[in-house]
């Protein structure tokens, strides 16, 4: 209110100004256009005439300057419209000067009217104008204090909003736009408040150079992470900040400067996002009690989100990391206090545990996220993975179907496809459990088969910033080692959408694009961090790690593709199995698992025929 009350006395301050200004202004005009026409030998006569109507002139002038808005415009942004309202509001005001005096009989020169016109324009122009001006000096000596030089990438909608932004509240911004690129070749050689579009993509670094910049905007919602991902290329070869308004599943509104954000490594992704059907998820899940098994991993918690979303009628987290599980429980009581939620600690190894869980519970929808899946560490303990993500996966699997779940979805990973690793085999393994029970159960068995996501816990991003952080150097295990990626939102959308289509036996397999070579990946978040690789940031090759693929694959190549609705979900088809020597052969791997036997890779490899465990440091495929 206070500041409030502060604003309308500024601008009631402001008018009063103009008022007295105005009044002065005419006065001196009536004086100055009777010298003038007289050739300064004034009259007294003449004078007492313009003394005598000067308050009435001046009434006259207020009322038709207010109705014209004069008071009121914003002269610090004077333009075309303003001078014109000025000519009109004086012009008038003279006719009706010369008619009333007219009238009145006053004695005064015919011509004087005409001279204190011109004299009414100049001067009253000068005062408004006079605004604009100050702002001009100001800006001025503002620009010679710090600013920032700046280039906005595209000269559409989002870019022309921004700059008009910048251009009409430069005291709020610390940035100077010295020049626009956009790829239009139509546009190239025109301006935008006066800054010019010099070039396309192609030119982004000529014109850093030629115009200093300092901070490159993207200013392109609509473009797509691929054609963003090749911007960014180019811009990260100059020493600039790169900031980019968000693309439009993100951006709410209209483009502001508030809504530009620094780039994050989800920009980086060179591949088309991924589209689902919300609707037709938020419906499927949507007064239904669901289980996340993992539910505080990164997978887990964002299955979570985006579940509690759809309004489940109870939504049930199960983790053995209390601290995780904590995390999510609180963001989503924050979140969504009214939504019915449970969390619960324990571990999917241990059959009574879970199965308290469905008999007290009775989910009809099962996630199960829970599971080992760092490579390395499982190479060292592999006993471990077969405990925690086959036998882990039995059991839910097993009370999924005792307690008559509708629908069970399996998280699993590309590193199940013709795997080196103990991980990617256990999760194969998870993956021919699913098939298996989905042949002799009512419920709807599903799993989905992704890369790696950007993000997560291990992943390698947050390792390469951790390293950047201590100062380097940054570790490859190979200069061509290749990966798949995606966002775990993506990655969780595409579980949802599977989930949908889901009609029970199939694996989904998203089509993630072009895979991302790791050595370049290192040296854009090199860039993106502010250093120079190999300069300012030494990259070290390592060499790969036990059970590490150079190239990951999405699908093996007896199993096939068959389409969905949405064209980047597919379909692999099963492998036929003996289904009892499967089950039987996996009891007699979980026993073994518990004897802690060094040979548990050779017992993994005669159930998963497409596990090579020889040389796999060696096997590039």
């Amino acid at each position: 209110m206070a500041k409030l009350k502060k604003i309308l006395n500024k601008k009631r301050i402001r008018i009063i100004m103009f008022i007295i200004l105005d009044v002065l202004a005419l006065t001196l005009c009536s004086f100055l256009a009777l010298a003038l026409r007289l050739d300064f030998h004034l009259e007294q006569n003449y004078i007492n005439n313009i003394y005598k109507y000067l308050f009435t002139d001046s009434l006259i002038l207020i009322c038709i300057f207010s109705i014209f808005r004069l008071y009121k415009s914003m002269w610090t942004y004077a333009s075309i419209n303003e001078t014109i309202n000025i000519i009109i509001s004086c012009s008038i005001y003279e006719i009706i000067s010369f008619l009333y005096k007219q009238i009145l009989e006053v004695n005064l020169p015919r011509s004087f009217y005409i001279i204190e016109l011109f004299l009414l324009y100049i001067f009253i122009g000068a005062i408004r104008y006079s605004y604009r001006i100050a702002r001009v000096i100001k800006d001025y000596y503002h620009e010679k204090s710090g600013l920032t030089n700046t280039m906005i990438i595209g000269a559409g909608e989002a870019g022309r909003m921004l700059i008009t932004e910048i251009y009409n509240n430069k005291v709020n911004f610390n940035n100077k736009i010295c020049c626009i690129i956009d790829d239009d070749k139509n546009k190239i050689g025109s301006y935008i408040k006066n800054i010019p579009v010099v070039g396309n993509r192609e030119y982004i670094e000529k014109a850093v150079e030629n115009y200093n910049i300092e901070e490159i905007i993207i200013a392109m919602p609509s473009i797509g992470r691929e054609n963003l991902n090749i911007i960014i290329d180019e811009c990260q070869k100059t020493n600039c900040t790169i900031k980019t308004l968000p693309g439009l599943n993100e951006l709410v509104g209209k483009p502001t400067m508030k809504k530009v954000r620094p780039l994050s490594y989800e920009d980086f992704l060179g591949r088309k996002e991924i589209v689902v059907d919300l609707k037709e998820i938020s419906k499927s899940l949507c007064n239904k009690v669901i289980l996340v098994t993992g539910g505080g991993g990164s997978i887990g918690s964002e299955l979570c989100r985006q579940i509690a979303k759809c309004q489940p009628e109870e939504l049930i987290i199960f983790d053995i990391y209390e601290n995780n599980a904590y995390d999510i429980e609180q963001e989503l009581l924050r979140n969504y206090p009214k939504m019915n939620l449970k969390t619960i600690i324990g571990s999917v190894r241990d059959y009574a545990r879970v199965e308290s869980i469905f008999k007290e519970y009775h989910p009809e929808y099962v996630f199960h996220a829970a599971a080992h899946k760092h490579v390395p560490l499982m190479e060292a303990s592999p006993n471990e993975a077969i405990k925690n993500n086959c036998l882990g996966t039995l059991n839910v699997v097993k009370l999924a179907d005792i307690y008559k779940v509708k629908k069970f979805v399996l998280i699993s990973s590309d590193k199940a496809v013709r795997p080196t690793n103990v991980m990617g085999a256990t999760k194969r393994i998870c993956e021919m459990i699913i098939q298996t029970y989905n042949k002799k159960s009512k419920t709807d068995y599903v799993a989905v088969r992704f890369g790696n996501v950007l993000g997560s816990n291990g992943s390698v991003i947050p390792l390469f910033l951790k390293q950047i952080e201590e100062g380097g150097p940054v570790t490859v295990t190979h200069k061509d080692i290749t990966r798949f990626f995606m966002t775990i939102p993506e990655a969780v959308s595409l579980i949802l959408q599977a989930f949908v289509y889901a009609e029970g036996g199939e694996i989904f397999v998203l089509d993630m694009g072009k895979p991302i070579k790791i050595y370049d990946l290192a040296k854009k978040i090199i860039r993106f961090k502010g250093y120079e690789p190999f300069t300012e940031m030494p990259i070290k090759i390592t060499g790969l790690r036990p059970g590490e693929k150079l190239y990951e694959e999405l699908l093996m190549d007896e199993e096939g593709l068959k389409e969905t609705p949405n064209k980047l979900i597919h379909i692999g088809k099963p492998i036929e199995m003996n289904e009892k020597k499967f089950l039987n052969d996996l009891e007699k791997l979980i026993e073994y698992s518990y004897k802690n036997n060094k040979d548990i890779k050779e017992k993994v490899a005669k159930i998963v025929s497409t596990y090579k465990i020889d040389n796999q440091n060696k096997r590039e495929v």
